[in-house]
C-alpha cells in the first residue's frame, strides 16, 4: 500500500504543469496555445524567452529528481529509484492537472537519472550540448542523447538502469515523432543561440 502512495505521489510530482504555471503566473499566457502547443521547456523557451525556459526546464527536471529520490525519503531504500521516477515521467507527459497533455518526457527524464545515476546525467548534458551544437535541433539532441544514454548504461552493468533508460529513450523518440517528420521536411525550427 505505501508503495502505491509513493508511486501515485510521483506521478502527481510529474503532473504539475510547470510551463502552464509559468505561462500563466508570470505572463498572462497558455504555451498550449502557442507555438508546438507543447508544456515543455522547448516550447516555452520559444514562446516565452529564455529566463522562463531555463525555469520551467530545470522545474522538469527537478519534478524527477524529487519523485526518484521518494522511496530514499520515505525509507523504501530496496525500491528502486527509477522504478518510482518513471511515473513522473508519466506525470509529466500525460498531466492529470493539465488535460494529459503534457511535455515530451525529455527534462523530467534526465532529472530521475540526476538522482540515480548523477555522473551519467552530467555527461547526458554534454553530449546534448554537442549534438545541439552540431545539428541545431533541440528535438533531434534530445533523441540522440537518449540513445547515448543507453550505451552509457549498458557499461554502467545495472540491468534496471538499463532497462528503464531504453525504455524512456523509445518514449521520447516516440514522442518526437512528428518533430522526426518536420526534420524530413526541412521545416523542422533551429535554434540561433548555439
Amino acid at each position: 500500500m505505501y508503495i502505491a502512495a509513493i508511486i501515485i505521489l510521483a506521478y502527481l510530482l510529474g503532473s504539475i504543469p510547470s510551463g502552464l504555471i509559468v505561462g500563466k503566473a508570470g505572463y498572462g499566457i497558455d504555451i498550449r496555445e502557442h507555438g508546438s502547443g507543447n508544456l515543455g521547456g522547448t516550447n516555452t523557451f520559444r514562446t516565452l524567452g529564455v529566463k522562463a525556459g531555463l525555469l520551467v526546464t530545470a522545474a522538469d527536471i527537478l519534478k524527477g529528481t524529487l519523485a526518484a529520490s521518494l522511496p530514499f525519503l520515505f525509507g523504501f531504500e530496496g525500491v528502486h529509484p527509477l522504478l518510482i521516477g518513471v511515473f513522473a515521467v508519466i506525470g509529466h507527459t500525460y498531466p492529470v492537472f493539465a488535460g494529459f497533455k503534457g511535455g515530451k518526457a525529455v527534462a523530467t527524464s534526465g532529472g530521475i537519472l540526476l538522482f540515480s545515476a548523477p555522473l551519467m546525467f552530467v555527461t547526458m548534458l554534454a553530449v546534448f550540448f554537442l549534438f545541439l551544437y552540431l545539428t541545431k535541433y533541440v528535438s533531434l539532441s534530445s533523441m540522440l542523447t537518449g540513445i547515448y544514454a543507453v550505451v552509457f548504461s549498458i557499461f554502467y552493468g545495472d540491468v534496471i538502469l538499463t532497462s528503464v533508460v531504453s525504455v524512456l529513450a523509445l518514449f521520447v523518440i516516440y514522442r518526437h515523432r512528428a518533430n522526426i517528420k518536420r526534420i524530413k521536411e526541412k521545416t523542422e525550427p533551429k535554434v540561433k543561440w548555439i
